[in-house]
């Protein structure tokens, strides 16, 4: 199991379920970002909707622990642990996350469960952003919410919201303040 190092490392959670090749907005918008990083910055990309992850179980109330995760969830867990910074890159769907890094973050009651894993501790540690687009700033308001309440409730650090205008393929590229603000954001 991974941990935390003192050295910034990014950990890029990409929840766009564009087909492989074709980089959305948001992607798009968190590259901008991840090159104003200082060189030899740390990073870790994962696209999330190309991973394999189970469906999240409830179990706190029967079993009341889970066992260490394997295959594509254990990726995440071993990730989520060795990143000091974790930016979720999502656009919005109808609302809200997209259902692939809403499994992700549904999974963290399960890891703060696993015997001998200090998820919960670890991630006091850490900061949470998230980058997103939509067509309207006011849409990407629940999404915004969600995260920064997700960094509240572990005690995270909140490293607020970057968000741009979304919509057809290159979009964001027109959306100039998004773009500058892109250029600060990780600091």
């Amino acid at each position: 199991m991974t941990t935390t190092t003192s050295k910034p490392h990014y950990l890029f959670l990409v929840a766009s379920t564009r087909e492989p090749g074709h980089t959305g907005n948001t992607e798009w918008l968190a590259q901008q970002a991840a090159v104003a990083l200082p060189a030899g910055t740390q990073q870790t990309w994962l696209h999330v909707a190309r991973m394999h992850l189970p469906a999240f179980v409830d179990l706190r109330h029967t079993a009341g622990q889970y066992p260490l995760p394997d295959g594509d969830l254990k990726t995440l867990l071993d990730a989520t642990l060795a990143a000091t910074d974790i930016v979720l890159v999502a656009p919005v769907y109808w609302y809200s996350l997209p259902s692939t890094i809403k499994t992700y973050l549904d999974h963290w009651s399960g890891f703060m469960r696993i015997p001998g894993v200090p998820f919960k501790e670890q991630m006091a540690t850490k900061s949470l952003r998230l980058i997103t687009t939509s067509g309207d700033r006011a849409k990407a308001q629940p999404t915004i919410d969600t995260v920064r309440l997700c960094a509240e409730f572990l005690h995270m650090r909140w490293g607020d919201a970057l968000w741009g205008k979304g919509g057809p393929p290159n979009a964001i590229q027109a959306d100039a303040q998004a773009v500058e603000a892109a250029r600060s954001f990780l600091r």
